[in-house]
Order: C-alpha cells, then sequence, then structure tokens
C-alpha cells in the first residue's frame, strides 16, 4: 500500500475530466492536479516544445513526492510518453484517441474524430490509426480553438456552438455512427454536442479506460492505497484558477503556482 499521491498534468484544466474518472474509481487515492494554462494548448506546438513543458511538469510531480504519473493530455501523450518512461522509472498512464472501440463497434463504417493538431499529426496516432482503420471512413477534424474558448470560461458560449457545429456537419454528412474525442478539454463538450448529434451517434472519450487502467498500474507495482481516509485532493494551475473552479465544483480548492 502507498499513500503517495498520484500526479496527474495537462496543457490546462481539460484533464480534470481524467481526473474526475480517476478519482470516483479510486476515491482512497491522493491526487495532485497540474494545469500547465500559461501554455494551453500543446497542440500547436513542436515536438520538442511539448516534450520540455512534460519534462517540466513531470519534476515538478516528482518533487511532491508522487507515485504514478499520468499524462492527462492527448498531445503530451502522443508527442512525449516515450521520452518519459525512458528518463524516469516511475509509472506512466497515457492517453489516447479511443479510435480503437470506435472502429471495432461501427456500423456505418464511418466514424468521427476530434482532436487537436498535435495529436492528429503525431506518429503514436497514425500507427493506431491505420491499425484498426481498414475499409473504415475516418473523418479527422483538427479542433482549432477549443481548447483557448474552454480555457477562457466560454465552455457553453454562442461562439463555442457555432465552431462546434462547423467541425461537427462534415462528419454528419459522411454518416457518422461514433464520434471519438481526442483531447481532455472536450468531454466537457459532451452536453453541447449531444444536441448537436442524432440520436444514433454515440461519443466515446477516454476517461473510464484511463482510470481502470491507472488501477491495474497500481495493483501491478503494489501501490494502491486501500487505508479509507479521506483523500487529500490538490489542484494547482499557473493561470486564472476560477476557471478549473467551475469545472470542479465549488467542493474543490484550486491554488495559482507559478510553473
Amino acid at each position: 500500500m502507498s499513500k503517495r499521491p498520484i500526479g496527474i498534468f495537462d496543457s490546462g484544466v481539460g484533464g480534470t475530466s481524467i481526473w474526475k474518472e480517476i478519482h470516483s474509481l479510486l476515491p482512497n487515492e491522493n491526487t495532485i492536479y497540474l494545469a500547465d494554462s500559461k501554455h494551453a494548448p500543446y497542440g500547436n506546438k513542436s515536438k520538442e516544445r511539448i516534450i520540455d513543458l512534460s519534462i517540466k511538469n513531470t519534476e515538478l510531480l516528482l518533487q511532491k513526492d508522487c507515485k504514478l504519473i499520468i499524462v492527462a493530455c492527448n498531445t503530451a501523450t502522443t508527442n512525449a510518453i516515450k521520452t518519459l518512461r525512458e528518463t524516469y522509472t516511475i509509472p506512466f498512464i497515457g492517453i489516447e484517441p479511443a479510435i480503437k472501440p470506435a472502429a471495432l463497434q461501427t456500423k456505418t463504417k464511418a466514424v468521427g474524430i476530434l482532436a487537436t493538431k498535435g495529436t492528429l499529426s503525431s506518429d503514436l496516432f497514425s500507427k493506431t490509426t491505420d491499425l484498426f482503420t481498414s475499409g473504415i471512413c475516418v473523418i479527422e477534424q483538427v479542433g482549432e480553438g477549443i481548447v483557448q474558448l474552454i480555457e477562457s470560461g466560454k465552455l457553453n458560449s454562442e461562439e463555442m456552438k457555432i465552431l462546434l457545429q462547423h467541425y461537427i456537419q462534415p462528419m454528419l454528412n459522411a454518416n457518422i455512427d461514433y464520434l471519438v474525442l481526442g483531447c481532455t478539454h472536450y468531454p466537457y463538450l459532451i452536453p453541447l454536442l449531444i444536441n448537436m448529434l442524432p440520436k444514433h451517434v454515440k461519443i466515446i472519450d477516454s476517461g473510464e479506460a484511463v482510470a481502470k487502467q491507472t488501477q491495474a498500474v497500481l495493483v501491478q507495482h503494489n501501490l494502491l492505497n486501500t487505508k479509507i481516509a479521506k483523500p487529500k485532493l490538490q489542484f494547482y494551475t499557473n493561470s486564472n484558477t476560477e476557471i478549473m473552479s467551475a469545472l470542479l465544483g465549488n467542493s474543490y480548492t484550486v491554488e495559482y503556482l507559478d510553473f
């Protein structure tokens, strides 16, 4: 058993969607969440810059004695996790767009994926897509501007609705029956998307799968915290604390940290 915290980082507040799944499945675990909103989004940065930022975040979480680190960012996972695993001995959990379940379950043989440029152009995403989407039409859409709107507190704005409609319409024209959300910010769009999509179109994100993988790795390394006690849940951002507080709810404290 280990009471040491699980570390989580993302290029902003989006990875809190992953944190919620982890906390739901593993309620005893202490957690530390880093929102690197100052450098969001990672999706339009070079691979070298993404790796540098991921190392910076990892070093800070290691200073805080984390036992496992979740890279709660599709772009950071697809561009930097190989380097992180080669550099550090701590276990890392990464996040990839859930293209596999969508490809295996589609009836119309057409799936849409909404993700950042950094994720869609990565080698890791390309390999996964090539492996599972033979004979399937995959409509890829870079979600330009979505992360910036969420990070600035405009999740439910008219601007967001117009942008989403613009991105989703070509997918509907192609008769998709699955929409894959390839960025941890995007699960916060699900209520908006449900109103835009026909009822037969299913939305898939990676949160639940990441939580289950985290549990499995903790068990494998004998790091699971089985002590039933009130967990210490720490949230840090290097930008506006109110944005993350609004997404988490008022029962959690978000602290400003310059990193």
